[in-house]
């Protein structure tokens, strides 16, 4: 049974289609990135796709996570949630160096995952704001079918962007991007995301990007079917706020609607605290801190089984603790 918690080290999938990485290196006091390892996948279970194991997080043992887990799942996960999940973990973790504003894109819901692809999950996320700057979320305006798909084919790419709300978020804010919402990250953001665990994106917007989306923008299923996982209905200004919090000092960072699919905690340590029992992926925020038998500098990523019962964090600094759904 895993007992103790285990340091990740980066894992940066090389040759994404967009630029960063730099920020993530320099959080993490890692040796520079390539210019296209804007990702760094914590305690991944999935691989990108359209590329079986680029991805996966591997074990100092060599094992996969994915296969870690499927052969101990309670001692990993628990009791409760197998009973409820099984041995999936329910949470992909990451870092996101936006080095250049991301394209326009979405992802589908659960529903729609499964019906169109056979995948278990949607892939609804949120970001903690570790460096701010400027975001785009959901449709100012109704968008018909017929007008998205001329914006699409034509890559009207300012166009697109101009229909979304723009956003800024400063460090400690976070923001939860439901599945079907249209999105983007703008430069220089950097962000600790978590998500349902999938790699599925359809994207409207590709010029200037390292990516073909005419061939790899709408998951292998072609525009027409693609696009109906896209939300055309506005969003409202009440409704995008209240899918943000800003600057939590401590305790759950994200809005309640984020319940079902994920947490974060933001944890305070001034001397000593004990983490919750259950499956944790931690980011050190800031500090210099004890946690279990490990240290862990700022920038550290730590996976945290359930065997290894209310792990102490000693020292000062800050806690990020990303958890699955609640069984």
């Amino acid at each position: 049974m895993p007992d103790r918690p285990i340091v990740l080290p980066s894992n940066r999938p090389a040759g994404r289609f967009y630029r960063g990485g730099r920020r993530i290196t320099d959080l993490r006091g890692d040796a520079p990135a390539g210019k296209h390892e804007p990702e760094d996948w914590i305690a991944s279970t999935v691989h990108v796709f359209g590329q079986a194991g680029v991805g996966e997080t591997v074990l100092a043992d060599g094992r996969t996570l994915r296969t870690a887990v499927e052969a101990d799942p309670v001692g990993w996960l628990g009791q409760q949630h197998v009973a409820a999940f099984g041995s999936d973990t329910k949470l992909l973790t990451k870092l996101l160096d936006a080095g250049q504003r991301l394209p326009v894109h979405a992802h589908p819901d659960g529903a729609f995952a499964e019906q169109h692809l056979g995948h278990g999950h949607g892939k609804t996320e949120a970001w903690v704001v570790l460096r701010g700057g400027t975001v785009h979320l959901g449709l100012q305006r109704a968008v018909g079918e017929a007008e998205l798909r001329e914006l699409v084919d034509g890559q009207r790419t300012a166009e697109l962007l101009e229909l979304l709300h723009p956003l800024q978020v400063e460090a400690g804010d976070a923001v939860l991007v439901p599945a079907g919402q249209l999105h983007a990250i703008g430069e220089g953001v950097l962000v600790l995301e978590v998500q349902e665990p999938e790699d599925l994106s359809i994207l409207l917007e590709w010029s200037g990007f390292d990516i073909d989306g005419t061939e790899a923008g709408h998951l292998g299923l072609g525009f027409d079917t693609a696009l109906q996982a896209v939300t055309v209905d506005p969003l409202d200004e009440s409704a995008l706020e209240a899918l943000v919090t800003r600057g939590s000092a401590s305790g759950s960072v994200l809005p309640t609607a984020a319940d079902p699919f994920f947490s974060v905690e933001r944890v305070p340590v001034d001397g000593e605290v004990r983490l919750t029992i259950g499956y944790a992926v931690v980011l050190v925020e800031d500090g210099d801190l004890a946690i279990g038998s490990v240290r862990a500098g700022r920038g550290s990523t730590l996976l945290i089984p359930e065997g290894a019962g209310a792990v102490a964090a000693s020292g000062e600094g800050v806690l990020l603790v990303c958890r699955p759904p609640r069984p």
